[in-house]
């Protein structure tokens, strides 16, 4: 995979001479000279100090020769893991997510994932907005999935999505059919996140502006408890992402609304990675997925949300 020039390049350093170098490779001397001169000439800089008795790398050519030789040691790593996915062989993937996203996207990904390539494994920790940021800087996860308010430091962001704040509501709510303020969700029984997530935030921002006190009848740092609290109680609401319930939501009789508040779209959700890491081929696998399936996810979401 390596250009003929590289591959005569690494010969001579070898060999230490263009005959020696010609007797390992089967090419003609001045074939393999012809090419040193040309790689020389992209370069800017003599690779070799030629002596009657050899070759010899110059400073320019120690550099050169240590960097084709690392990147044809990344192309061995790449095709072996490549080889090693086709093989069925065990690779586990750390992904770290904040609360939402492992109520129900998450492992429906992981999922469909394990679907084609079976021999990659998963491990996910679920953590706060700031505990997520920190296992990703700190490389304890390969790969993270959150909502983020302004860019993170120290993490490279493979992809967003916008994420606004909805309200999520049973489809014969009274507040169902009709634009929705704050004011209103004063008179029904609302659940809330805690006040360490940033939809809680954005909530509270957007209330205190607009002079809403809303009396949350519930809070918990838990989904699911505030998606089966809302499933048992017809008259309650409660707040979210389209992308933590689109598909949940819609099997149970459910509809998500906006509210019409700037504030309440300051969100995207974002996919993160490792900054600077070199990435297995699972990897680039995994987040090539998740990225088509988040696009597909964002369309169907924009198509099915009630205003």
């Amino acid at each position: 995979m390596l250009s003929s020039e590289m591959r005569y390049f690494l010969a001579v350093a070898s060999a230490g001479s263009l005959s020696a170098a010609s007797e390992q490779t089967f090419i003609a001397v001045s074939a393999i000279s012809r090419q040193i001169r040309r790689l020389e000439a992209q370069v800017g800089a003599p690779l070799f100090e030629r002596h009657a008795r050899g070759m010899v790398l110059t400073e320019a050519g120690e550099i050169f020769a240590h960097q084709v030789r690392k990147s044809l040691l990344d192309m061995e790593h790449a095709i072996a893991e490549i080889k090693g996915l086709k093989a069925v062989r065990r690779t586990q993937i750390r992904v770290a997510c904040t609360d939402g996203m492992a109520f129900n996207l998450l492992p429906r990904l992981f999922a469909a994932f394990h679907e084609q390539s079976p021999g990659v494994h998963f491990s996910l920790k679920v953590s706060s907005s700031q505990g997520v940021a920190e296992l990703i800087r700190a490389g304890e996860c390969d790969v993270a999935l959150q909502f983020s308010l302004h860019p993170e430091r120290g993490v490279e962001v493979i992809a967003s999505w916008p994420a606004p704040v909805l309200l999520l509501l049973h489809s014969s709510h009274p507040l169902a059919q009709k634009q929705v303020t704050l004011a209103d969700l004063s008179h029904y029984p609302v659940a809330l996140p805690e006040q360490n997530t940033t939809v809680r935030q954005l909530f509270d921002l957007s209330c205190q502006m607009r002079g809403s006190v809303i009396e949350p009848v519930l809070t918990c740092d838990n989904f699911s408890t505030l998606y089966h609290f809302l499933l048992h109680t017809p008259q309650a609401v409660t707040i979210c992402s389209a992308f933590t319930v689109l598909s949940e939501a819609q099997a149970h009789g459910l509809i998500m609304k906006s509210m019409g508040v700037d504030q309440l779209s300051q969100r995207t959700l974002q996919l993160q990675t490792v900054s600077g890491r070199k990435r297995s081929a699972a990897l680039n696998l995994f987040l090539r997925f998740i990225t088509e399936q988040m696009n597909a996810q964002d369309a169907m979401m924009r198509q099915t949300l009630v205003r």
